[in-house]
């Protein structure tokens, strides 16, 4: 039981630091404010917030500018503008915030092996705020781990 909560703890976190992040997005929004918010409601936790990925813009090239960390007092630039299109996917750790990539050049672990989750929308600046691009379509939109709860 104990082990199932402290797993359930990780994954739920994992999704409001994400949707807590989804809230800031609206034209003239800062994009290195994202990771602000991201990281004060993790800290909160007791979990952590990793550094080597962020999110990154979606266009004719799959990932690129802008990038959004997900950590806070990082130096992003730039200003949300409507029609600007990218992702928000923080990994959020049980322990320390650093990670490994394995020698497959794509699996990517953390340092002291503790446990790892992560969340991840697509979304559209709008001239009012925010449309989620990959939100699921059934039961508001809520992500599937929540159907049990």
């Amino acid at each position: 039981w104990y082990q199932r909560r402290v797993r359930g703890k990780l994954v739920e976190a994992s999704y409001e630091s994400l949707r807590r992040a989804i809230e800031q997005v609206k034209p003239g929004a800062k994009y290195r404010d994202i990771g602000g918010v991201i990281q004060k409601y993790i800290n909160t936790c007791g979990l952590s917030v990793v550094r080597s990925y962020c999110g990154h813009g979606i266009n004719q090239l799959f990932h690129t500018a802008p990038s959004v960390p997900h950590y806070a007092k990082n130096k992003a630039v730039g200003i949300m503008k409507p029609g600007h299109c990218f992702t928000i996917e923080p990994m959020i750790n049980e322990g320390v915030w650093r990670d490994n990539l394995w020698p497959d050049d794509w699996t990517a672990v953390t340092s002291d092996g503790k446990r790892s989750s992560q969340f991840e929308h697509t979304l559209l600046v709008t001239e009012t705020g925010v449309e989620i691009l990959t939100a699921r379509q059934d039961n508001g939109g809520q992500p599937h781990f929540m159907d049990n709860l």
